[in-house]
């Protein structure tokens, strides 16, 4: 193992937003790329917004993600308590630290930390009010993706608010000191703060770990950081929704990386051995639920049978609706050849109820606009009632066989797989979309299929 020591430290003041997942995750890869270790850490300092149920949430999102940490809560190691709250004895300590060095005061209630340089007052036009400026050396930030930056530090900071609490900045660097932390990856609009917490690791006399900042998350549509109210944003969502989390993790890789090859549907194992921080962009990542839906759907067409099943019957009793009752009351080996059907042409298991409604029950939905346009054109009956009069005696033991079947009818007609195809999608399932019309008629038997036909056909 190496000595590489990331951290994620999520607050569990609001639901898992898929901005905090992808800093998560390139923390996660970065540790198992580098052999290093992941800690997760609580920032739950703020008891007001802090709540248990948002904590389990952040929990449940990174196991579901496949993001197990190495350190941290549930799992215990040697530097913790790794929740904030359980630590301010430590705080006390690193706080009595400062202030032996002469590096705080208190001032209006709060504790500050003061900058060391040549001190003036100087009226502040913006905020109307004699400040302490301090003149000091800009500190230089050589940020692993940002490249040299440099930051003036000019004024004192609050450190301890007057209610006793600390703020972030000193919580922050005491615990990355306390928890050796080598490299802090965190998200670009935290580059402002890192000057602060530069200055406070010199003063502790501690090394200050090397910074990478990556770049944020755009809302889909318009300007600006993708935030937890925008659609699509929160991970508890796609949990819920029936996506496969290593379609989402493949996703939110390439969020600000890449592997240099245009190459996007990778093995998570193929991403952990590429992952570094030349690969991670400057420029912004925009947020883009086609292409997220796009390699969901690849990833469910590869799933293997039997695991994509298994999915999917998971999914089905997580959902109370009368569609999944009656589907899981279905006889398995029906069910099964139900959901395999399907799996082709679905982007989620979030589909499959509707998708698949029609194979349990005879009282399906058939949309107006659809009847009306096949039923509007050629001559749809007569089709139905030669197909009848074929699938009466048809061998339905194969998609192969059906379809050979319908093609020699078609062709003894003059006509083509095409014009059956529409009037008995709509006669059997009441819409012109789902999966091979052959493969449905095997599935569906032929009793069902030519009632089914029976039914369109004297409405």
């Amino acid at each position: 193992m190496s000595n590489v020591r990331v951290r994620f430290a999520p607050s569990p003041t609001g639901f898992f937003h898929i901005g905090s997942a992808r800093t998560a995750l390139f923390n996660w890869l970065y540790a198992r790329h580098t052999g290093g270790t992941f800690i997760l850490r609580i920032e739950d300092t703020d008891q007001a917004r802090n709540s248990e149920e948002f904590l389990n949430v952040i929990y449940d999102s990174l196991t579901w993600l496949g993001m197990t940490w190495d350190e941290g809560p549930k799992v215990g190691g040697a530097f913790g308590p790794y929740r904030q709250s359980e630590r301010g004895d430590i705080y006390k300590e690193y706080l009595a630290k400062l202030t032996a060095a002469g590096r705080t005061y208190e001032k209006d209630g709060a504790i500050w930390f003061k900058l060391l340089g040549e001190r003036s007052e100087v009226f502040d036009d913006h905020r109307k009010k004699i400040v302490t400026k301090v003149a000091t050396a800009p500190t230089v930030i050589d940020d692993q993706i940002r490249g040299h930056v440099e930051r003036v530090e000019d004024e004192d900071f609050v450190i301890f608010r007057s209610d006793g609490n600390p703020v972030f900045h000193f919580v922050n660097v005491v615990d990355d000191i306390a928890m050796q932390i080598t490299h802090v990856i965190r998200g670009e609009d935290h580059l402002s703060n890192t000057s602060k917490h530069v200055e406070l690791f010199k003063a502790f006399g501690a090394p200050v770990p090397a910074f990478a900042h990556i770049p944020l998350i755009l809302k889909q549509n318009g300007p600006g950081k993708m935030s937890k109210r925008d659609q699509g944003a929160l991970i508890e969502e796609y949990q819920k929704r029936g996506y496969l989390p290593e379609a989402l993790v493949n996703f939110l890789s390439l969020l600000g990386w890449s592997p240099k090859d245009d190459r996007e549907k990778m093995l998570i194992a193929d991403i952990v051995a590429l992952f570094d921080f030349p690969g991670i962009n400057q420029s912004n990542a925009r947020f883009d639920d086609k292409k997220l839906a796009h390699m969901n759907m690849a990833y469910l067409l590869e799933l293997p049978a039997d695991d994509f099943v298994v999915r999917a019957l998971e999914y089905f009793e997580k959902q109370a609706s009368p569609v999944t009752a009656v589907a899981l009351a279905a006889e398995p080996t029906y069910l099964r050849e139900v959901l395999l059907l399907s799996q082709p042409k679905i982007k989620s298991l979030e589909e499959l109820p509707a998708y698949t409604a029609y194979f349990f029950t005879e009282d399906f939905v058939v949309d107006a606009k659809v009847r009306d346009k096949v039923m509007g054109k050629g001559e749809p009956k007569l089709r139905l009632a030669e197909l009848t009069e074929l699938l009466t005696t048809a061998d339905f033991s194969s998609d192969t066989a059906i379809e050979e079947a319908i093609k020699a009818l078609a062709a003894a007609k003059g006509l083509g797989f095409g014009d059956y195809q529409s009037v008995a999608r709509l006669a059997v399932s009441g819409t012109n979309v789902g999966p091979s019309l052959t493969g449905l008629f095997r599935v569906l038997g032929r009793e069902r299929v030519l009632a089914r036909f029976s039914r369109l056909a004297a409405a």
